[in-house]
């Protein structure tokens, strides 16, 4: 059945490290990311969106050519006099990643200033995905009015997609942080976090305190990620599933481990309802995409899985 999937958030510059100690310019960004390997595993009667802002500059021309080129709709992105987007560099030791970021005039921080624009967007797609990163980098009205659009999609019986992605460098304030967090989680029916985040920040003693936690807010579905130990599925009144993750022979390099997982199990739900065959399915794509540099692997580097 034909459907259209809307990602929302910020999709940066990404330098990340290539041969002779140069560096390699892409694009990506937690909800681009998943956005990417969703349109990958899709059939080609759904459409995938991308919903941001972007300047008028140089630079915002190029990421709008390449994300056109991956097959994702930029028809739902604004583009803002004076903005620019963000910028980030990955420093990569032993396959673990961290980060620096240049961020201070993205255009992404606007991208829910419009809310005729926003609700527009969202009303037209089936499936919703946001971020605590998407959250994290907009103003304080700005979060009140993509979570409104969000509730109102929840409540048409749409599905909304949030994965927490708990960044505190992005955050002034924690208690600030957790409270938009969990009222993201509320606009939700399908929460995607990871446990070593909910771990740190909120203190869930294990996964089973992480269900419960989001059961309490009101989501229907959980997906809890735990990295290599495997995933553990909330769905309804099932029963409680464990996925065991893929074998991974060498890490090269984890960004976008969970945006991948993210992107192809939600392509794959939305084929066949079945979350359990989607967890195994997305637990490959992250395995594979682990194994090389950047964070949007190529089709053809993930025919084993698709």
């Amino acid at each position: 059945m034909a459907g259209r999937l809307l990602s929302i958030g910020e999709c940066m510059v990404e330098l990340m490290q290539a041969e002779g100690d140069l560096l390699r310019k892409g694009y990506a960004g937690d909800t681009f990311n998943t956005a990417y390997y969703a349109r990958l595993f899709l059939p080609n009667d759904w459409q995938v969106d991308y919903l941001t802002a972007v300047g008028t500059d140089t630079v915002s021309g190029e990421m709008l050519a390449f994300i056109e080129k991956t097959g994702v709709g930029t028809g739902f992105i604004r583009r803002v006099e004076g903005r620019s987007p963000g910028l980030y560099m990955i420093h990569l030791k032993d396959g673990e990643r961290s980060f620096s970021y240049w961020r201070s005039v993205s255009a992404a921080k606007t991208l829910a200033d419009d809310a005729a624009h926003l609700r527009a967007a969202i009303e037209a797609c089936d499936i919703i995905v946001f971020s605590g990163i998407t959250l994290a980098i907009l103003a304080p009205s700005a979060v009140e009015t993509l979570l409104l659009e969000l509730r109102r999609a929840k409540a048409a019986g749409k599905r909304v997609v949030f994965d927490p992605n708990i960044r505190p460098r992005l955050w002034d304030d924690k208690h600030h942080m957790l409270e938009t967090i969990s009222a993201g989680a509320r606009a939700a029916s399908l929460v995607m976090p990871s446990f070593d985040d909910e771990a740190a920040h909120f203190g869930d003693a294990d996964i089973a305190a992480t269900i419960a936690r989001y059961r309490a807010l009101g989501v229907d579905n959980i997906v809890v990620k735990d990295g290599p130990k495997g995933v553990t599925l909330s769905f309804g009144d099932a029963p409680i599933l464990f996925v065991a993750s893929a074998t991974v022979d060498r890490i090269v390099d984890t960004t976008s481990a969970g945006d991948s997982f993210n992107g192809a199990f939600l392509a794959r739900y939305a084929i066949d309802d079945d979350a359990g065959a989607a967890a195994r399915f997305a637990a490959e794509t992250a395995a594979t995409v682990i194994q090389h540099h950047g964070a949007l692997v190529s089709k053809d580097k993930l025919n084993g899985t698709a």
